[in-house]
């Protein structure tokens, strides 16, 4: 690859030495991507090309916001990695459909899930307690959509752009549904005469 100063990378990038300029760079986010994820065994070769390429539009979309504060490959090879770890993120969840991450188990894996086991009986009792009314509240009290959305991102740690993009949404209106979802919740164990800080008093360390 041609050693470029800032300047340069940015000049050939936008001018007739473009399709030159694109190949070292493309060429140099694949070096770059395959160090960075040499420990990742779910990532092929091509995985590596398509994340290059994909950083690549990106990069392209976004010249006009680097101010040369560091190098230019440095700066490139950030925006590679963001795009690599949110098309993995993505592609771990591409055959999961939110209908099974509900359906599978219901609610009653949550216990099992959260209780802290090196809690005492009592502790651990109290804890059992509130997850239970927990899920309880989340499968009569919330919507369809608010009880999918949530325990996809809050319990199965699914990305919420995978999330709305699974339910024809978008980011801004999923953080709106999960925002209700919660004060939902947090209203009806209110009611249920659980307080926010009984239950952080629950799960604090014995």
């Amino acid at each position: 690859m041609v050693e470029r100063s800032n300047q340069e990378w940015l000049a050939d990038l936008q001018g007739p030495e473009r399709d030159v300029a694109l190949a070292d760079l493309r060429a140099f986010l694949v070096r770059g991507l395959r160090y960075g994820l040499a420990s990742r065994s779910d990532v092929v070769d091509e995985n590596f090309q398509d994340f290059a390429q994909d950083a690549l539009l990106r990069i392209l979309d976004n010249l006009h916001t680097f101010r040369g504060e560091s190098k230019f490959t440095t700066w490139a090879q950030k925006i590679a990695v963001r795009v690599a770890y949110t098309e993995l993120r993505r592609l771990r969840w591409q055959d999961v459909s939110l209908d099974r991450l509900i359906d599978a188990q219901g609610m009653d894996f949550v216990p099992d899930m959260m209780i802290d086991r090196t809690a005492g009986p009592d502790q651990q009792a109290l804890q059992r307690n509130f997850l239970e009314t927990l899920g309880r509240l989340i499968n009569t009290e919330l919507t369809d959509k608010q009880r999918q959305a949530l325990v996809a991102t809050q319990i199965h740690g699914m990305p919420l752009e995978e999330v709305a993009r699974r339910m024809g949404s978008n980011r801004n209106a999923l953080y709106k549904l999960l925002h209700d979802a919660r004060q939902r919740l947090k209203k009806r164990m209110q009611e249920e005469g659980l307080s926010s800080q009984d239950i952080l008093s629950a799960f604090e360390p014995s």
